[in-house]
């Protein structure tokens, strides 16, 4: 079986289980191989390619640096298993190896797909290349580290961590503001349903959303909530199950919702800030 993560609109992100046995044609997967003409190492990092990148590119030291700023962060040791990136040279040939390797999943920019043997990265030269790969390579970074990751806090991370920054947690604008009308519409968040998501079909892009609202809130709201979430973290790789987050929260910081409300409402504050800067 392989779990699957996929960069989309952005934000939005896809876990799905999918039996790789019998899901192959060869005939089709012959067409399409995999980038290997060049290979770039950056400590854990391989990066395979089917054009030329050199070893001092930005985007291979800003992997690097990410996965310190993970580490430092999360208070986590230093990843060291390997996560290969396959990086194409273009969007067509990377959608055909998709379809011939993977058929049936929807059309998105970049997936990270780990399994038992690898944890490797899809994706191809684009726009946003440097997004994507953050975002994906968060993933691989993760699944490497802890016994378990939920769906909605594997996102929520990912999010927080694919904005290139001086520090890491720098604001997602469009999400501040979509959340913030949000509200205004009368919706409100629920760290509990969050955690009850399990499959891709679930969430919307607003679950991403709330999702990386809750892991800026814990790591940036309040000096306990933080250590709670990375208590919970080292309990997800030591293996153990965790009480669930929007249990300790509650337990630890009475009316966490409306702690919760009120940094949303200094998110937009600051985003606004920044729009009319």
């Amino acid at each position: 079986m392989a779990l699957v993560r996929s960069a989309c609109f952005g934000s939005l992100a896809l876990i799905a289980a999918l039996a790789l046995a019998g899901c192959r044609s060869a005939a089709q997967t012959m067409r399409i191989s995999l980038p290997a003409r060049h290979a770039v190492r950056a400590e854990q990092l391989l990066v395979l390619s089917d054009f030329k990148l050199s070893e001092d590119h930005a985007l291979i030291k800003d992997l690097v640096q990410l996965r310190l700023a993970i580490a430092e962060t999360l208070e986590l040791p230093l990843q060291q298993q390997p996560v290969v990136v396959y990086l194409f040279s273009d969007e067509p040939t990377y959608r055909k190896y998709l379809a011939a390797t993977f058929p049936g999943l929807p059309p998105r920019r970049a997936y990270f797909v780990g399994t038992s043997r690898e944890l490797a990265v899809y994706t191809f030269w684009g726009e946003r290349i440097q997004e994507d790969l953050r975002h994906e390579y968060t993933h691989g970074l993760l699944h490497a580290s802890l016994e378990e990751v939920p769906l909605w806090l594997d996102e929520g991370l990912a999010e927080y961590f694919e904005v290139a920054g001086p520090s890491p947690g720098s604001l997602q604008s469009a999400y501040a503001q979509r959340l913030s009308e949000s509200l205004g519409r009368g919706w409100r968040p629920d760290l509990s349903r969050l955690e009850r998501l399990n499959h891709f079909s679930q969430m919307q892009r607003a679950d991403y959303e709330e999702a990386w609202a809750w892991v800026h809130f814990m790591l940036h709201g309040a000096p306990e909530s933080r250590a709670i979430l990375l208590s919970h973290l080292r309990a997800l790789k030591q293996g153990l199950p965790p009480e669930p987050l929007s249990v300790r929260l509650e337990q630890h910081q009475p009316n966490i919702q409306q702690h919760f409300l009120s940094y949303l409402s200094s998110l937009n504050a600051d985003s606004d800030r920044i729009s009319s800067l």
